[in-house]
């Protein structure tokens, strides 16, 4: 639900209810426990609407998001998503190894900020994009989340984008699991740092 359906339900502030949303949302972070494994496709995308002048990963006030989805037999597994400012080497290579484990097949396009990262991980595999059709998991993925995001937010604060990103995993990862995901949820928020609610709403 959205901050703004929260504020009706319960007859609420909607800035209250976008506070408390967010300080739920950090507790949705990932744990980096469990890396992903097996053959992963990994592309970059962007979240905001279209800019004059703006063109392939030009992304003037658009968020850049690098997204790993472990592709299955049958499907899809797990998958993490985090906003980069940059599609450079440093930036994505600090995102394989933060999420995927080394010994995993990592299939990405050919852009060149990927080939200095093949020292670091052997298994990583550069095929064209042709438009998308080599990585059909990964952008079905992708236009999943840009649906939720403009369906259920509408609107999203650019400076949290990263707090939806780790909501909507939190959920995708575990929907094989939904009977003990709020259970598991209460803990993590239990444990949590605390968070003010000034800091969250800065």
């Amino acid at each position: 639900m959205s901050s703004l359906e929260l504020s009706s339900e319960f007859e609420l502030r909607q800035k209250t209810c976008w506070s408390f949303k967010l300080k739920i949302q950090q507790a949705m972070k990932s744990s980096l426990n469990y890396p992903l494994t097996g053959t992963i496709h990994v592309d970059e995308f962007m979240v905001g609407g279209p800019e004059e002048d703006k063109r392939g990963r030009s992304k003037g006030l658009k968020k850049l998001i690098v997204l790993a989805v472990e592709v299955l037999d049958d499907g899809v597994g797990r998958a993490y998503a985090e906003v980069i400012e940059h599609s450079s080497a440093n930036e994505l290579g600090a995102f394989l190894r933060k999420y995927i484990s080394k010994e995993a097949t990592i299939i990405t396009d050919k852009w060149r900020g990927y080939s200095p990262l093949k020292k670091e991980f052997p298994n990583l595999k550069q095929l064209d994009s042709n438009d998308g059709k080599n990585f059909k998991e990964l952008h079905i993925h992708i236009m999943n989340i840009k649906g939720w995001l403009r369906g259920i937010h509408h609107h999203c604060s650019k400076e949290h984008i990263q707090d939806y990103l780790n909501e909507y995993h939190f959920r995708y990862n575990r929907r094989s699991n939904m009977d003990t995901i709020f259970n598991m949820l209460v803990k993590r928020m239990v444990k949590n740092d605390k968070i003010s609610t000034k800091s969250s709403v800065a």
